[in-house]
């Protein structure tokens, strides 16, 4: 027991320092509700703070050169399913900004980059190995999960179709990953459903904050539906996909040797 605790504890300290971008990212929005009127919008100065955020994490060593291509890319992908979403409808921004384009301002995209910082940072503090991977499977069903974002306010929502299909898509692949000295693995699809729901916790806090409003929290801030754990769940395979790209993954069954645990009776 004491032992399982240590690693418990070690874990949630591995995952506090993967969070590190987006808890800095949150934390700004919150504060800067606190923050007098002033004669930049909160939106521009979130902008600003969100760039300096960026090139800090590349100077602290939170984030690599070759990571910070591919949060920037999840910023660009983020933006232009804001600007598709707002104008649906789907969620606001209320606020006036300068750095607002069809109703999204420019640092909306920073809360996609947030997720990109996060798998990025877990998948090299936590010394991430995938076994099994299919990235031809996962390609083009990432793909179709973003579009079917957009696409489901016109045609049926094939995101249950979707689902589905990610299970034989992500069945026998395994992330391995270290906490401390030992290593340990859980299937990719697991994986997914875990992200999937911390990120419809960290969606409750940055609505809290006022990141941005759904219909039913422009009179008063009201809990984010359940009902997006399982879209975020499906979200996650996106930016998954995109950093994956860039790492080696492994075919084989098992790709590091897992220690004996010790039985003490």
């Amino acid at each position: 027991m004491h032992h399982a605790l240590r690693q418990l504890l070690l874990f949630g300290w591995q995952q506090a320092r993967c969070c590190a971008f987006a808890v800095a990212l949150v934390a700004g929005v919150a504060a800067s509700g606190l923050l007098p009127q002033l004669p930049v919008a909160r939106y521009d100065l979130l902008l600003l703070y969100g760039v300096l955020l960026t090139v800090l994490a590349l100077r602290l060593g939170w984030d690599t050169a070759r990571d910070t291509a591919v949060i920037a890319a999840c910023h660009l992908i983020g933006l232009l399913f804001e600007l598709v979403k707002v104008r649906l409808g789907s969620w606001s921004y209320p606020e006036d900004a300068v750095t607002k384009i069809g109703g999204v301002p420019l640092y909306g995209g920073f809360l996609y980059s947030a997720v990109g910082s996060y798998v990025c940072r877990a998948w090299r503090l936590m010394s991430i190995d995938l076994i099994g991977y299919r990235p031809r499977a996962m390609l083009p069903l990432a793909a179709a999960v973003y579009v079917n974002f957009f696409t489901h306010h016109w045609l049926p929502d094939a995101r249950w179709v979707l689902a589905a299909l990610m299970l034989p898509a992500t069945a026998g692949t395994w992330v391995e990953y270290a906490v401390g000295q030992r290593r340990y693995r859980m299937p990719l699809a697991l994986g997914f459903t875990l992200v999937g729901f911390f990120l419809w916790v960290a969606e409750n806090a940055a609505t809290y904050v006022g990141a941005w409003s759904y219909p039913d929290q422009l009179d008063g801030w009201q809990p984010v539906s359940l009902m997006k754990v399982g879209a975020w769940s499906l979200l996650i395979s996106v930016t998954f996909v995109m950093v994956a790209g860039r790492r080696r993954v492994t075919t084989t069954l098992v790709s590091r040797p897992f220690p004996q645990v010790r039985s003490d009776r």
